[in-house]
């Protein structure tokens, strides 16, 4: 009877966990079965209630029933269901056995969908997800403002330093300035630095014109090589204006050389007499003119010319006179 007016009462007048739609009106209280607001499924309206819930992955099976209706914090009996399909209906079913039928199947349904959106749930977990992260603009503004200040700063700072390490340099406090050691000895680094950077650069040029420069030689010096091999020697005649010159040249060298050995014989005959010049000057002659045609025969030197053949430039030609 108590529930019947309990059901009046909610149905006709206002219920805070009704939700009308335009084609039904669902319920929000956490222990309704279905989620439906009717009579046979309100939890407020039926003194005998049971409905399967979970908690952080597990599910339970809550029951209520008239004896514990006095006592609101001992009203809901709690069973804990066990991960097996198959147990937890059977325990469902024992522990709703003279319950109505209708009761026992829509736990057992509703049990049923909340193991398969766990199933759904622990798949999900395993897969690669994106991960949302909220825009903070104003954080993010305040970060690169701070960003721009230190490194205008710091830039400040390297200003400063090299411009007193120029100024030690150049001596202008002299020995009254009192440098830090830290910042004098971060500044020799860096010289050092840089200057075996340029000696590895210098090194590396070096060895890159050496490289580029073994190449065109060691080919020079091979071509000169098959040359050296590829030449021949050969004995050709010479041509007639060449003999005709070195004849010429011969013919004036040999007059002059009578003409020298006839004035010394003229001065030996001087001393020795007119007389003795009379008797024998003719066989002198005879004698003088058979010296100067052997002369003559001897004097022709012979002539040997010898060409050079090269691969790459025309025939040199060499004379070699005997």
């Amino acid at each position: 009877m108590s529930d019947d007016v309990v059901w009046s009462i909610i149905n006709e007048n206002l219920c805070s966990y009704k939700v009308k739609t335009k084609t039904q009106t669902f319920c929000r209280n956490e222990y309704n079965l279905t989620g439906l607001c009717n009579r046979a499924t309100c939890p407020l309206a039926n003194s005998q209630y049971a409905t399967v819930r979970e908690d952080k992955g597990i599910c339970y099976l809550y029951m209520k029933t008239v004896e514990r209706s006095a006592f609101p914090s001992k009203m809901w009996e709690r069973v804990k269901l066990s991960k097996d399909l198959d147990k937890a209906l059977r325990q469902i079913n024992v522990n709703l056995i003279y319950w109505p039928k209708f009761m026992k199947a829509k736990c057992r349904q509703r049990f049923l969908k909340i193991q398969q959106y766990l199933i759904r749930m622990r798949k999900l977990r395993l897969r690669r997800q994106k991960k949302l992260t909220p825009v903070r603009l104003k954080i993010d503004r305040r970060e690169t403002r701070r960003e721009q200040k230190a490194l205008i700063a710091a830039r400040l700072d390297t200003n400063i330093e090299q411009e007193l390490l120029k100024r030690l340099k150049e001596g202008t406090y002299g020995d009254i300035y009192n440098f830090s050691q830290v910042a004098f000895d971060k500044a020799l680094d860096a010289e050092e630095m840089e200057s075996e950077a340029e000696e590895g650069e210098k090194e590396n040029e070096s060895d890159e014109e050496e490289t580029e420069i073994n190449p065109e030689i060691e080919r020079e010096l091979e071509g000169e090589y098959e040359d050296s091999e590829e030449e021949t020697h050969e004995f050709v005649e010479a041509e007639d204006s060449d003999i005709m010159s070195d004849e010429e040249d011969l013919e004036e060298l040999n007059s002059r050389v009578t003409k020298l050995l006839e004035k010394s014989s003229q001065a030996e005959s001087s001393s020795d007499g007119e007389s003795a010049d009379e008797e024998s000057g003719p066989s002198k002659k005879r004698k003088l003119e058979t010296k100067t045609k052997k002369k003559r025969k001897t004097g022709k030197k012979k002539m040997e010319i010898e060409y050079e053949i090269e691969s790459s430039s025309l025939p040199k030609v060499k004379v070699v006179g005997r």
